[in-house]
């Protein structure tokens, strides 16, 4: 059976101010650390569809915070033990991403359906631990992207 997930997604990268990054694990698959990442759903503009992932995956509410389009899109093969989530024939998916910068650590609340854990590391262990080399590249792009206020 097929599924209707759509092939667009969002991978936001929550950090601080010190560069401490925001990782979660993901409890479909132990051991496989990200950032907050789903799929657009319906028509909604991706912005939209970042802020309502990092609510239902953290209960942040990310227009408290600095949320801002990398204008970044990553084009990747879907693994295949995901694929019975997309529509068939499905194997591609588009990844846009964002980076949500906060004043410093806050208090998550994870979705347990999603995922077992969360754990804020310094940027450079973060993109050591992520498993996905897109989210790896984000993190590692980190330092470049920083706010100052």
């Amino acid at each position: 059976m097929s599924g209707k997930k759509q092939p667009v997604s969002v991978l936001v990268v929550i950090y601080n101010t010190e560069l401490d990054v925001l990782l979660l694990e993901r409890a479909d698959h132990p051991g496989y650390w990200q950032s907050v990442t789903g799929s657009r759903e319906g028509d909604e503009d991706l912005r939209v569809t970042a802020t309502r992932e990092v609510f239902e995956e953290t209960g942040l509410d990310a227009s408290l915070y600095t949320l801002i389009d990398w204008q970044l899109q990553n084009s990747y093969e879907i693994y295949p033990h995901w694929r019975h989530r997309y529509p068939a024939g499905i194997t591609q998916n588009t990844e846009h991403v964002f980076g949500l910068q906060l004043p410093d650590r806050v208090p998550i609340t994870i979705a347990a359906r999603e995922h077992l854990k969360f754990q804020w590391l310094p940027w450079q262990d973060a993109a050591q631990k992520v498993f996905s080399p897109s989210n790896r590249a984000a993190i590692v792009s980190l330092p470049d992207r920083m706010i100052t206020f």
